[in-house]
């Protein structure tokens, strides 16, 4: 059985990646920011509708089996206002509802990221909401949670995000016999926690590194890091007037502001000094693939903003599979 895939706010395509690896078809993609879109074509080949969501008309896309959206996040952030659906960026999730009734048949799955914040957004009146919209105008089963990267992957890297997935004509699925398509995810959502994370060291490149990531004692913050900066074996982040060691040994979040300034960047002392992670890195912490190419047109600025705006691929992918399982499992694969 061949699963199409559909993304929304697909960036450089994190999730379609891993969607991919989990043996799903990407049958087309959509993002909004020309530079990432230079970047997801030089690494994906499938159609990519670069443009305006509010644009795309459901009647012109290929219908798919599952929808993917890891909508813009900056509503719900504590990094952000936190003015969610107040905010234009917060209403994004209106109009992928509005793809999914406008689409020729609705997809069997939805797959839904974002931020930690999202989950307790607005006393977690936000999320109930969506819940409401999704189960009760769309017909939708709905499971949420949230997950941290580290403990769901060996990828070191502290990240939590909100994952919102729903499946359809189930809406009333916990009242349906116990082997419907839901009752299998639900015996399998979330996934075992590992026991714990790779090391740090594995994601660092271990190549002759450009001067221009070094730290040298030209840096008004050279004399601070030199001073708290000791192990070579976890990552350091400057906090604008001090030093944060993160003692779990685990990179910090990455965040889309990291190409807005250096102390948004997580730092490593080497052999060769103090400086921040490379682009490289940063998509290394990610789970992206060593096969996974940067435009070289592509300032290093936006590549830290792509790496920090993505998703942890072998998260994404462990999530695929089990969506897959259910599928391919359930009663209701029929129905695709």
């Amino acid at each position: 059985m061949v699963l199409k895939v559909g993304g929304l706010f697909s960036g450089v395509g994190g999730i379609e990646l891993g969607f991919q690896k989990a043996g799903f078809d990407i049958a087309w993609a959509n993002e909004i920011d020309p530079k990432a879109c230079v970047t997801y074509r030089l690494n994906h080949k499938h159609k990519l509708y670069e443009e305006d969501i509010h644009l795309l008309k459901g009647r012109d896309l290929e219908p798919v089996d599952v929808i993917t959206g890891g909508f813009p996040c900056q509503a719900f952030s504590v990094a952000g206002y936190r003015k969610g659906f107040d905010d234009d960026r917060g209403n994004l999730f209106f109009e992928i509802m509005r793809l999914v009734e406008e689409l020729e048949k609705k997809p069997a799955v939805l797959f839904l990221e974002n931020v930690k914040n999202f989950s307790g957004h607005d006393g977690g009146k936000t999320l109930s909401r969506v819940a409401n919209i999704i189960q009760e105008d769309y017909g939708y089963s709905f499971f949420w949670k949230v997950l941290n990267t580290c403990d769901y992957t060996k990828l070191p890297q502290n990240r939590e995000r909100t994952f919102m997935i729903a499946f359809r004509d189930e809406v009333n699925w916990r009242l349906k016999p116990k082997n419907t398509m839901s009752a299998k995810f639900y015996k399998n959502f979330p996934p075992k926690k590992i026991s714990s994370p790779n090391p740090v060291k594995r994601y660092i490149e271990t190549n002759e590194i450009d001067e221009v990531f070094y730290y040298r004692q030209d840096k008004y913050m050279y004399r601070e890091l030199k001073k708290m900066m000791k192990s070579q074996d976890t990552l350091y982040h400057w906090r604008r007037k001090y030093v944060r060691e993160n003692k779990s040994n685990l990179c910090p979040t990455l965040t889309a502001n990291m190409g807005t300034g250096g102390h948004n960047v997580p730092l490593i002392l080497t052999d060769d000094g103090i400086r921040k992670l490379t682009p490289r890195e940063c998509f290394n912490f990610q789970g992206f693939p060593k096969n996974f190419r940067f435009p070289s047109e592509i300032a290093n600025s936006h590549l830290y903003r792509q790496a920090g705006n993505s998703v942890s691929v072998p998260l994404i992918t462990k999530l695929a599979r089990l969506i897959k399982e259910s599928l391919v499992l359930g009663n209701n694969c029929a129905k695709i």
